[in-house]
């Protein structure tokens, strides 16, 4: 018998029976794999939705703070660059300054030596006058000297002599 009841079934035509158990089984199923399968899962895509985006937002802002820092590194190396060329500025501008002072410097040293020189050489020419006149003095007091005793007996010569020396020393 129970054969015969297998050979009546078809797939196309199911039995009322076979409906209310395939339909009991299924909402059985249903539920049991509901609640032992769709929840955790469920609960498992809703925690990855969770994480995927909370990986989001921190790149996001990951992204917001590094193009922040770019900004800034970029401020930074501007003002950088800036301080340089004000220091390169500065040090030109120093440098050029402290040429120019010891320029100066030197221009006044050398023309306080050759200023220095020029007495010095002033001094010695003055020196050397005062010499060769003391000689020729000298020279001309002892050239006198002989002439004088040479003649001294003619007494009217040696006025004319004495009087001729000190016109030519009044001349000098």
């Amino acid at each position: 018998m129970d054969l015969i009841f297998l050979s009546e079934f078809t797939v196309a035509r199911p039995g009322i029976g076979m409906l209310f158990w395939t339909f009991l089984i299924f909402c059985l199923f249903w539920i049991l794999v509901g609640k032992f399968a769709f929840g955790p899962i469920k609960d498992a895509l809703k925690k990855r939705e969770n994480d995927i985006q909370s990986a989001l937002d921190e790149a996001k802002k990951a992204k917001d703070e590094m193009a922040q820092l770019s900004s800034d590194n970029q401020k930074l190396l501007n003002e950088a660059r800036e301080e340089r060329a004000k220091l390169l500025r500065e040090a030109k501008t120093s440098g050029d300054k402290m040429i120019s002072e010891a320029r100066d410097k030197a221009k006044v040293e050398a023309q306080k030596i050759v200023e220095e020189a020029r007495n010095e050489i002033e001094n010695q020419k003055n020196k050397a006058i005062v010499e060769v006149k003391n000689q020729v003095g000298q020279m001309s007091i002892d050239i006198a000297e002989k002439l004088i005793l040479q003649q001294m007996g003619k007494t009217d010569e040696q006025k004319n002599l004495v009087d001729k020396l000190v016109n030519d020393i009044k001349l000098s």
